[in-house]
């Protein structure tokens, strides 16, 4: 006796194409667009034959009630102006290119009995999913504007019916749902299909961008000879400050965690800001203030030979947290050494020193703040204060940033917490990452060092593709501990061209901007 069980066979069921399914399909076109007009049995098995992976139909109860035909194409002819017969090589997808860049959409039918239950758009979102499983540039097509005809008086060319469309102030049954299903219009196809008398043989030139590559017109151009990683590793330190006797004792400290984040296989480790504030216990010699932070300059050869001689022998990119440095005119500025594993040495200094960092040290800011090109793409250094800033942050974001990295030092809960508070509102507003590392524990008895509080995390925006809360890691406070996160570069991707909100992409150049002046020769 077979055992009942609560399982059903799907009703709906949407797959790709065979040809077994051909007869089906040529009936189906025929009545969606007469017989006279639909695609023949030929058409059909030669878009088979050339793309089969790109033609999908959706059945409902055994009855093929939707149907959609792709194939691939190059940019420059996607782009120029085509008629429906051209591209499609007379609607057989002969012009179908292997190695085609985008994918273009040649035909969707819905059975008119079946219109209402989503059918079109269930065959759209099997595109897009196509487009991104092979890393197309996105998906281009020329689309139907039925209303046209019965409007054209009204509006008196084609070009202003399409933009009351655009504008929401027309609905056209066919071009309002390709904007609602994420298409943008580039332009209008004359000619497209003569014989499409509703729209006056006009289509309009419609894309998608592929939300998920790095180099779309909404994402700042990334120059770089490589591949982008689709998953960058990265590390925070929050370090402990504790007394040593010498330089080596910290380089062993530094090392310890540059080993362990390499072990975990990360591409960045990040220290945090005024991390050699610890080298003064050395000594602790009684000296003022300012007298204490020029001596602890007299270290930075060291500490740039430690640094990076670490990051090329540990194979991992070190944002190796600030270290007070003395400049040729005898300002003190709180420099950020960034040590890529390739060797080379960047420094970004801080722009905004505190007022206790201006009136106590008597640290000056520095002038400029550009993006650091990695392995993983750019990066910006955004040094604990200057993270209340946001013209800061904007303008690494603008540069081509990624990853933001906050090196922070702060004495009480309350100032950590503006840190913090700023860092995620940075992490929305420029739809990017940010790793924020700082110092703990205290060290009693050293001169000119103050109390530590620090919790660090690696932030993210607040959107679907993002963590919960858009934190990507967090630690307990005041404990000595290292974060580890690995960031999606593809999820900004997806939230900068495609997501809830697009902060970026929505910004008013009309109403306001931010410039950077020119000083030292730099913006």
């Amino acid at each position: 006796m077979t055992k009942k069980t609560n399982e059903r066979t799907p009703k709906l069921l949407l797959r790709q194409a065979t040809l077994a399914d051909v007869p089906a399909l040529a009936v189906l076109t025929g009545r969606v667009y007469t017989p006279e007009w639909g695609h023949s049995e030929e058409m059909l098995r030669s878009q088979q034959t050339h793309f089969p992976e790109g033609q999908f139909v959706v059945e409902y109860e055994g009855t093929i009630v939707g149907y959609c035909a792709t194939f691939r194409i190059d940019e420059a002819t996607a782009l120029a102006p085509h008629t429906w017969m051209q591209i499609t090589g007379g609607g057989m997808a002969s012009r179908h290119k292997p190695d085609g860049d985008w994918l273009y959409g040649m035909e969707v039918v819905v059975h008119p009995d079946y219109r209402g239950m989503r059918i079109g758009q269930r065959l759209y979102r099997a595109r897009k999913q196509l487009c991104s499983e092979l890393k197309l540039r996105g998906i281009v097509f020329g689309g139907r504007i039925p209303g046209l005809a019965k409007n054209m008086s009204r509006y008196g060319s084609a070009q202003a019916y399409v933009q009351a469309v655009v504008e929401g102030r027309r609905r056209d049954l066919t071009l309002s749902f390709q904007l609602s299903n994420d298409f943008e219009v580039v332009g209008l196809l004359r000619d497209y299909v003569p014989s499409d008398h509703e729209s006056l043989g006009y289509a309009v030139h419609l894309v998608w961008r592929n939300p998920r590559l790095l180099d779309q017109p909404d994402i700042p151009s990334i120059a770089t000879p490589q591949r982008l990683p689709d998953s960058v590793r990265v590390a925070s330190v929050q370090y402990l400050q504790r007394r040593i006797a010498s330089f080596e004792e910290f380089a062993t400290q530094v090392e310890y965690f540059t080993d362990i984040a390499a072990d975990y296989n990360a591409d960045f480790v990040t220290f945090p800001e005024l991390i050699t504030l610890q080298l003064l216990s050395i000594e602790n010699t009684e000296l003022s203030p300012v007298e204490s932070i020029r001596k602890l300059s007299a270290w930075t050869p060291q500490v740039k030979e430690l640094f990076s001689r670490l990051a090329v022998r540990y194979n991992i990119n070190i944002i190796a947290g600030t270290h007070p440095t003395e400049q040729a005119n005898g300002d003190i500025h709180n420099v950020c050494y960034v040590c890529l594993r390739d060797g080379s040495l960047h420094e970004r200094e801080k722009l905004h020193p505190t007022p206790s960092e201006r009136t106590v040290w008597s640290i000056t800011g520095g002038e400029s703040a550009a993006t650091v090109l990695t392995d993983c793409g750019p990066i910006g250094v955004s040094i604990c204060y200057d993270t209340e800033f946001p013209e800061v942050a904007r303008h690494l974001v603008d540069q081509g940033a990624l990853i933001l990295f906050v090196p922070f030092c702060t004495d009480v809960r309350e100032g950590y917490l503006r840190v913090r508070y700023c860092a995620q509102a940075r992490a929305i507003e420029n739809q990017c990452y940010v790793v924020m590392s700082g110092n703990v524990g205290n060290l009693p008895g050293v001169n000119n060092f103050d109390i530590q509080y620090g919790q660090s995390c690696i932030l993210t925006p607040s959107d679907f593709p993002f963590a919960r809360d858009g934190i990507a890691a967090d630690s307990t406070p005041n404990i000595e501990t290292v974060l580890f996160a690995d960031l999606r570069l593809e999820s900004l991707a997806r939230a900068r061209n495609a997501g809830a909100v697009q902060n970026l992409k929505d910004r008013r150049f009309d109403l306001y901007e931010t410039r950077w002046l020119p000083r030292n020769g730099m913006k």
